[in-house]
């Protein structure tokens, strides 16, 4: 039952990621860099500790309390975390966003899932699955296919992108009368996108760096609940708090920097823009972008700590992802073959997800 709930809470959280961001596409006269960063503000300082707040009262002494190394280093997996996030706009330029995107999630979920119990064979904590028990067990083995059955679908669904940037690119127009790029840098974009993967994959570091808050997080919840058996669904979410407030520092800089050479500062006061509006869907957006966090910790705490929550997680942001694509009839005008591609690479990832649930329900 805990295999399907946790299956269930990451398949909600890679909803939200997936599907974040929508409402930036209403924010209407805004720069890139305005809405970004009124949106971030709500994913990473406003929406964190009230979650925190909400889920864990004393979240605010858990973190006064823990050691400065934890802190520093959770801090600091965040900053890192942060640049991937803003590499990962340089590897769609130069890849395109089908390609660019399958690359860079399909590292960031290889390596935010494998590098971790790596380092726990060579440095053993209780309770931290290791990759010598990956490879030892049953369950872990069946994890790790289903980590190769998605990175083929992520594979797949690339190639499905190469294919649809080709066609659309015949005639230099694409199917809303924009002049096509070229700017297609396959040697530069992998490097990049190689960057972006490994450093997005900072995050599960994060959460590892600041496990001791979750822990601490879910002794109180069992001095409190004495009967209750497994884990506290929201331990996370004292440790998101500190992991965001990097990803904070980062975007921030260089929303502010870009803000500064576009000229872009007045977007925040432009009467000549719905103001409003432009608010409540950035808002919207951070709020939902931060929801795929909330309901990711709640699937760790159901299927534990290991790779397996990852890989759920970034499976199904790119199944969600790919979806709206067909829904939002991005995938209009190109061949029959290339739709079929496509959707081969969506059961594939699908098929991935089921393999990893399958090896946790035999954990």
């Amino acid at each position: 039952m805990n295999a399907i709930l946790g299956v269930i809470f990451h398949f909600l959280g890679g909803f939200a990621s997936g599907s974040f961001y929508i409402p930036y596409k209403k924010v209407k006269g805004w720069a890139w860099e305005s809405y970004w960063i009124v949106g971030g503000l709500f994913s990473w300082l406003i929406v964190p500790p009230l979650a925190a707040w909400l889920t864990i009262p004393n979240f605010s002494e858990i973190i006064s309390q823990t050691s400065g190394s934890v802190l520093g280093y959770t801090f600091l997996f965040g900053i890192l975390w942060g640049i991937g996030g803003l590499t990962y706009g340089l590897g769609v330029r130069y890849l395109g966003v089908s390609l660019g995107s399958s690359i860079i999630l399909g590292l960031c979920m290889v390596f935010g899932s494998l590098i971790p119990s790596i380092y726990y064979d060579m440095f053993p904590a209780e309770g931290k699955d290791t990759f010598s028990q990956l490879l030892g067990n049953t369950w872990g083995q069946t994890v790790l296919i289903g980590l190769a059955v998605c990175v083929l679908g992520i594979i797949i669904c690339g190639k499905a992108g190469t294919r649809k940037e080709k066609e659309l690119s015949k005639g230099g127009v694409d199917p809303h009368g924009v002049v096509a790029k070229t700017e297609f840098k396959f040697g530069l974009g992998l490097a990049v996108s190689i960057i972006s993967g490994v450093l997005s994959a900072c995050f599960n570091f994060g959460l590892e760096a600041g496990k001791p808050m979750a822990e601490v997080a879910n002794s109180l919840w069992k001095a409190a609940n004495p009967g209750e058996t497994g884990n506290f669904l929201y331990q996370n979410n004292v440790t998101y708090v500190v992991v965001l407030w990097g990803g904070l520092t980062t975007n921030f800089i260089w929303c502010m920097i870009l803000n500064a050479r576009n000229k872009t500062f007045g977007d925040y006061t432009n009467k000549k823009t719905p103001l409003l509006s432009n608010y409540i869907f950035a808002a919207l957006a951070g709020t939902t972008w931060f929801l795929q966090f909330f309901f990711y910790g709640m699937g760790e705490s159901k299927l534990g700590n290991g790779p397996s929550s990852w890989i759920l997680h970034m499976a199904f942001i790119i199944l969600t992802a790919n979806a709206w694509g067909l829904i939002l009839k991005e995938w209009a005008g190109v061949s029959k073959k290339t739709k079929t591609t496509v959707i081969i690479g969506i059961i594939t990832i699908i098929a991935s997800v089921l393999l990893v649930g399958y090896g946790n329900s035999l954990k």
